[in-house]
């Protein structure tokens, strides 16, 4: 009861809090800055193309290809096997680039010989078109990700297959992870793909540990943000920031190090990496997004968003083929895939041809390690590769 007078408390709190920032709105960063190939890919001596993806609902999203390793020299003949890369939620592709080439994962499997594409989701920086829609208006954020597995992921899948005419291996991280997990219960994208590489996945949040999260979550910010006329989530906005700091002064939130009270202890990422992070990160996304994390988090099920009526559908995990190779990775430090979590996703996996399923488990690995990790070279992207090269 004393938790639920406190929240009540918080919530109720936030609504006048929340109602006197709506005025406030911040600008994000400007889309028609060079894109990642210019500021991240080409500058390594990588080749690099900047190509847009339409989805079906309208979106233009931004699509980064690495087609070939730093020492090939010309236009390699051979057909490599392509690999997407999808990143989570606040983030966007450049996060996978901050470490030097020898330490981030789309340039050490370019090296290793595939045909990388990576991924900007909507809303993010690169990826704020719209062939109808403004971002300044609500309307251009009336999505979650219910609507990246609809939309996002078939016309990138769709885009990729038919360029390189090959089945698709792919990564993805956080959200990432549980847009696919999502699309592959649907029976959307197995037909055009190899392989799967879940890193920190992210399919159920009932035990997550970050005190900000759950708070956030308990609290119904996301739902008060959107009544209050909120609609873009931009953790750079004033009020996205200010709400952060009356969160911070509830009981048992320590603010100190916002990162690792967000992602858990990262144990192999240096202070030049999250330095390098906070210039172009943290990224937009959708209030309704948020939302939809909260709901799962909440309800303890992986399912559509609940718009206040009956039940909404569920994503049913057994429905997933079980001959798909999958490799999951996930680590104990984690405090967003929390090993719960992750151990209820692999009960659900249970049914899973034993030879298609590899799992991997990291001890002193939290959320970020595994996108920006001095390490991630030799704990993960190397096992990443082996098992997308042991896929005929």
């Amino acid at each position: 009861m004393a938790e639920i007078g406190l929240l009540g408390s918080i919530t109720l709190s936030l609504c006048f809090f929340v109602l006197e920032l709506v005025p406030h709105q911040a600008q994000g960063e400007d889309p028609s800055l060079d894109g990642l190939c210019t500021s991240s890919i080409t500058i390594h001596g990588y080749k690099c193309q900047e190509l847009q993806v339409t989805t079906e609902d309208g979106y233009i999203l931004s699509l980064q290809r690495i087609p070939q390793g730093r020492t090939e020299v010309g236009d390699s003949e051979t057909k490599k096997q392509p690999v997407i890369i999808q990143h989570g939620v606040l983030v966007d592709g450049r996060a996978w680039l901050l470490n030097s080439p020898e330490q981030n994962l789309p340039m050490i499997l370019a090296d290793n010989g595939f045909d990388v594409w990576i991924v900007n989701a909507r809303g993010t920086t690169y990826s704020r078109k719209h062939i109808s829609l403004d971002p300044s208006k609500p309307a251009y954020w009336n999505w979650c990700w219910d609507d990246m597995v609809t939309y996002d992921l078939p016309a990138i899948f769709n885009y990729v297959s038919k360029q390189t005419g090959q089945k698709i291996n792919y990564v993805g991280h956080s959200l990432g992870t549980l847009i696919a997990l999502a699309s592959f219960t649907e029976g959307k994208l197995v037909n055009q793909l190899k392989s799967a590489a879940l890193l920190g996945p992210v399919a159920y949040l009932s035990h997550m540990k970050t005190v900000l999260g759950v708070l956030a979550a308990k609290a119904f910010i996301g739902e008060i943000m959107i009544n209050t006329g909120m609609p873009e989530f931009d953790p750079k906005g004033l009020p996205v920031i200010e709400l952060i700091k009356f969160l911070c002064l509830a009981p048992g939130v320590d603010c100190g190090d916002v990162f690792t009270a967000i992602t858990g202890d990262n144990c192999c990422v240096n202070a030049s990496t999250v330095n390098r992070f906070m210039m172009h990160e943290p990224q937009p996304t959708s209030t309704k997004n948020m939302v939809h994390l909260s709901q799962t988090a909440r309800s303890g099920v992986l399912a559509k968003f609940d718009n206040g009526g009956i039940s909404p559908p569920i994503y049913n995990l057994s429905n997933i083929p079980h001959n798909l190779p999958l490799f999951i990775s996930y680590g104990g430090e984690d405090a967003l895939s929390d090993v719960d979590d992750v151990k209820n996703l692999l009960d659900h996996l249970k049914l899973h041809d034993a030879d298609k399923l590899s799992v991997q488990f990291i001890k002193d690995y939290a959320h970020a390690d595994y996108v920006m990790g001095m390490n991630a070279k030799d704990k993960v992207y190397n096992d990443v590769t082996a098992f997308f090269n042991r896929q005929f």
